[in-house]
């Protein structure tokens, strides 16, 4: 039976967890470091000669097409099985990370990023239904939080390397990129087991499921209000530096800062964070990332720069413990995947809606408005998940793991 509370793990945090899982992490972790292309995306179209109105236009493509991936790969994981719609999902990426290196026009670049967007996104719900069918209870919890730690490792080695390499040709990343997928590709085929999917005889595998299940749609929108406010920490926090004449390598400051805390302070807070309700946890995690977000309209150097990063970082580790364990147990067994790439797609789709909530709020209200929004977000969402919280923790106590 699931349970509303982390746990203790009764012997370490990396003991007792499956094969499965080991194959799942180490492949998400190679993957992400050889994940550059998306990042370095704006800095590629520049080499080639794109201009800013239309690299916007491409940025959004692919924002566009990894919303719909999440959902589509969800709902390909729970059809076909995980492990065939990871394999799927690694083998497209190449193609349509290549379609876009050698696109020659704008509307070709477009089209390719809306495909780099889909099929970047149409692994990681398989990958995530993988991890939730081979762990169950207090391991499924410290599972996603290695899950989430493996993946924040990978993107600061991907960060340490990527500059280094674009400076040898952008070749490099794209390669690197698509190696990297078809390596994970290969072992999810050689080495993962075939996990039978759980579908009901009256039910086809479309959306119905978690359209009928209002706690978790609730649940969602909670998350993507939150995931929103995060993304203020790729857009309107470099946005804030720029309008304080303070150098771009500030903003590289304060991603080394939140890597690093990031990786190091995932192994040492779950332990701590264990005699405490998951729930809990999270409604404190959204808390201390809002708070901490808004403090960015406080500070003006980099050293203020970087003691805000500090304190939302350590919201997001709080939150990347617990985060997708719930998601994991809310999700009835034969529809795992779509209930994860609903998650993913929440992510997603905040990506799109933190810039253009940036950018209206700093042209029509002022840059405070971003940071008092963000603040109030944590809270409110804080408040709002505690209302959840009885109903929730009826719900992780009696759905089967």
């Amino acid at each position: 039976m699931a349970t509303s509370t982390i746990a203790a793990p009764r012997t370490g945090l990396f003991s007792d967890l499956p094969r499965t899982f080991w194959i799942v992490a180490a492949g998400t972790l190679a993957n992400r470091i050889g994940t550059m292309v998306v990042p370095f995306l704006v800095f590629f179209l520049g080499a080639q000669g794109v201009s800013t109105s239309a690299t916007g236009t491409i940025v959004v493509a692919l924002g566009f097409g990894g919303a719909a991936g999440s959902v589509a790969g969800g709902w390909l994981a729970d059809r076909i099985g995980p492990r065939a719609a990871l394999i799927v999902g690694l083998v497209a990426a190449p193609a349509a990370l290549g379609a876009l290196y050698v696109a020659p026009t704008i509307a070709l670049m477009t089209v390719a990023a809306v495909l780099v967007g889909l099929t970047g996104k149409l692994y990681p719900p398989a990958a995530n239904a993988l991890v939730a069918a081979s762990v169950t209870g207090e391991r499924r919890t410290r599972a996603f939080s290695l899950m989430h730690w493996a993946f924040n490792i990978g993107a600061a080695c991907a960060a340490a390397m990527a500059g280094f390499l674009a400076a040898h040709g952008y070749a490099l990343l794209f390669a690197i990129d698509g190696i990297t997928c078809l390596i994970f590709a290969v072992i999810a085929a050689m080495f993962l087991p075939r996990v039978a999917t759980a579908r009901r005889a009256n039910e086809r595998g479309g959306y119905g499921v978690l359209f009928a299940d209002r706690l978790m749609l609730a649940f969602i929108g909670l998350d993507l209000a939150q995931e929103i406010v995060y993304s203020l920490t790729e857009y309107a926090i470099p946005l804030s530096i720029r309008l304080d004449d303070l150098s771009p390598a500030v903003f590289g400051a304060v991603a080394v800062v939140n890597a690093v805390l990031v990786v190091l302070l995932q192994p040492v807070l779950y332990p701590r964070l264990a005699r405490f309700g998951r729930l809990q946890v999270l409604a404190c995690a959204w808390v201390v990332v809002g708070v901490g977000i808004g403090t960015t309209g406080l500070v003006h150097t980099p050293i203020g720069y970087a003691l805000s990063a500090a304190i939302w970082s350590v919201g997001e580790v709080a939150a990347g413990i617990v985060a997708g364990g719930i998601a994991a147990d809310l999700a009835p067994a034969h529809a795992q995947g779509r209930y994860q790439g609903a998650m993913i797609w929440a992510g997603s789709l905040a990506r799109l809606a933190g810039p253009a909530l940036t950018t209206f709020l700093f042209a029509y209200a002022g840059p405070g408005a971003v940071w008092w929004t963000a603040a109030l977000t944590g809270v409110i969402g804080a408040l709002l998940l505690a209302r959840l919280m009885p109903a929730l923790q009826t719900r992780l106590a009696t759905t089967p793991a």
